[in-house]
């Protein structure tokens, strides 16, 4: 998407050679523009699946997901990393956080995940392929269908991706990033390399 892949561009800063930091446009501060065309990606690659719901994690999932369920006319649900007094009976699934170095315990409530549901899971990122697979686990706990998995940055450059195509899954990533490597940013099937952030 090359919208996407602009902004990541402009606006990105590579860390240490293997981190891509997004929070001027994804996961702090939120570009509403750029995640209704996000939404539309999503929701134009998966139309046409009989889709009843988009599961999502908290917290930089939401946006996309939310402008994709708005398009495609669904409900979205987020599986939180907190358990708040008013959720009583849920699904849970322990996933560990790549980035932050920690397993986290994620849930849903049953009132809002079916076995009759067929399930469209959106990932902001997709590195290790722990959130997406911690997802799908929930989603299967539910007895519900796994339709598909939108992921709005992959780092292709680590085992992710393998690790979800080995569920022959439908994978749509919308920005597919080669390499972060000497703080340059290069997608998938590109030869030039950017120098991104400072």
């Amino acid at each position: 998407m090359l919208a996407l892949k602009e902004k990541i561009l402009k606006e990105g800063q590579v860390i240490d050679g293997h981190i891509l930091k997004v929070d001027a446009f994804l996961n702090h501060q939120i570009d509403p523009e750029l995640m209704h065309e996000i939404g539309k990606e999503f929701a134009t690659h998966f139309s046409g699946r009989d889709l009843t719901k988009i599961v999502t994690l908290e917290s930089s999932g939401i946006a996309p997901a939310v402008f994709a369920g708005l398009i495609l006319g669904i409900p979205v649900v987020f599986a939180r990393k907190q358990k708040p007094l008013t959720l009583t009976e849920v699904i849970t699934e322990t996933v560990y956080s790549y980035t932050k170095q920690t397993s986290n315990t994620i849930m849903v409530s049953k009132n809002w995940l079916k076995p009759t549901d067929r399930v469209l899971i959106i990932d902001d990122f997709l590195a290790r392929g722990e959130a997406s697979l911690g997802l799908i686990r929930l989603v299967e706990k539910a007895g519900a269908h796994v339709e598909g998995l939108g992921i709005v940055i992959e780092k292709s450059f680590q085992d992710g991706r393998a690790k979800l195509d080995a569920l022959n899954l439908d994978i749509y990533s919308l920005a597919r990033i080669a390499s972060l490597k000497d703080n340059k940013v290069s997608f998938v099937g590109e030869k030039e390399e950017v120098k991104i952030g400072g």
